[in-house]
């Protein structure tokens, strides 16, 4: 058994020990339990490698239940959210660190606090205009999120660390744009070149391809309106609105395929495609989606351009059990996440099959393996598009 095998195994224990505590509760006694029988195996049976191996499965599983369990406490722990659901006022001052997010009659802001740990998520007027790195003083009622029927709002902001909301508090501008770092002047910029290239895409296309568009490549789902969000949902196509991992994923095989089409070398084809993903990144402001998204797909590109695609699936697997390591809450709160990781399953997986399906379809400008990448992804993301959108194409 080589060691990267090895190393396969590990990864797939810490995100199942992730995955199970996702689910059910662990109690402390039980992950002992299984910590002593893991130490066990590889004291007693050293000489035999396959019982080691186990033995340190069952010591990255107890390390993924724990990972999960200190993000939880984490939650719990938080400070701010000790504030919520009071009946006086709170009075905050803070800097907006995320790219607001502009609705049709209201805009969201993402604060972190002066001196105390946590984040609040601010829903105020959409005039005046506030922008990234602006300093200001809040006062409001904190209110812990709500978790409706379908959807439960808590989860989804508690996986980016978000525990309290304040709906239209009175706001004042303590200092405008106050970066405080080389980072945050870098990020100021790039927004500022989202911002200009969203109105030159809204000035010269007419609505619904103007807000479409601008969901597609920006990430900006603010402009489509409800009765358009409905027919993308009848459609099976409101995913590719989003700047999911699926929605990256497609891309980059797309965009490989597309490049040795027109004529390019597989090493050109992989370089020029690493580049435009990555303007792609830059353009929806470096969302912490679209850069996990990008992770897979670079790592799935470089396998391609290696010509080692059946080894993708541990560079995936190994990139995925690093990311849930920083934040173990994606596995089963971000959609976009697993919509990532099992479209790049299914292409490394059903991929090949289909190109041996498809043999009689023309190869012209490689459209035989876009169709195959693109059914591949779809079939393998079919359950999670089905359970979160519920609909399918």
């Amino acid at each position: 058994m080589t060691a990267s095998k090895i190393f396969l195994y590990f990864c797939l224990s810490f995100v199942g020990g992730i995955f199970l505590n996702s689910i059910i509760t662990i109690s402390q006694l039980l992950m002992l339990s299984f910590l002593i029988f893991g130490i066990l195996l590889i004291s007693l049976f050293w000489q035999y490698k396959k019982f080691v191996i186990i033995g340190f499965c069952i010591l990255f599983l107890v390390a993924g239940i724990w990972r999960h369990q200190q993000a939880e406490l984490k939650i719990t722990n938080n400070e701010l959210r000790r504030y919520n659901d009071l009946e006086q006022k709170i009075t905050l001052i803070g800097q907006i660190i995320k790219e607001p997010d502009i609705r049709e009659k209201n805009i969201k802001l993402t604060i972190k606090p002066e001196k105390i740990k946590g984040k609040v998520l601010v829903t105020t007027n959409r005039y005046p205009e506030y922008q990234y790195g602006d300093k200001l003083k809040i006062t409001g009622n904190l209110k812990t999120p709500l978790e409706f029927e379908d959807f439960n709002y808590k989860d989804y902001l508690a996986k980016d660390g978000i525990y309290s909301v304040v709906y239209w508090p009175e706001i004042e501008i303590l200092d405008r744009e106050n970066y405080r770092s080389p980072t945050a002047i870098i990020y100021a910029k790039i927004l500022s070149f989202k911002n200009k290239l969203r109105e030159s895409i809204y000035q010269n296309l007419s609505p619904p391809q103007s807000s479409i568009l601008g969901a597609m490549i920006l990430g900006d789902k603010s402009r489509i309106s409800q009765e358009w969000k409905e027919r993308l949902n009848y459609a099976g196509v409101r995913h590719l609105t989003a700047v999911s991992g699926m929605h990256v994923a497609i891309l980059t095989s797309v965009l490989m395929a597309l490049l040795i089409g027109f004529g390019l070398w597989r090493q050109q084809a992989f370089y020029f495609a690493i580049i435009l993903i990555t303007l792609f990144i830059v353009m929806t402001g470096l969302q912490p989606s679209a850069i996990r998204a990008g992770i897979m797909g670079g790592l799935f590109l470089f396998a391609q351009y290696l010509g080692r695609l059946n080894s993708a699936s541990r560079a995936v697997i190994m990139a995925a059990a690093v990311m849930l390591a920083q934040n173990p809450l994606l596995l089963r709160l971000d959609v976009g996440f697993q919509l990532s990781f099992l479209a790049m399953m299914g292409i490394i997986y059903l991929m090949p099959a289909f190109r041996s399906w498809f043999r009689k379809i023309p190869n012209l400008f490689q459209f035989r393996n876009i169709l195959a990448m693109t059914l591949s992804a779809q079939i393998f993301t079919l359950p999670i598009l089905i359970y979160n959108f519920g609909y399918m194409s």
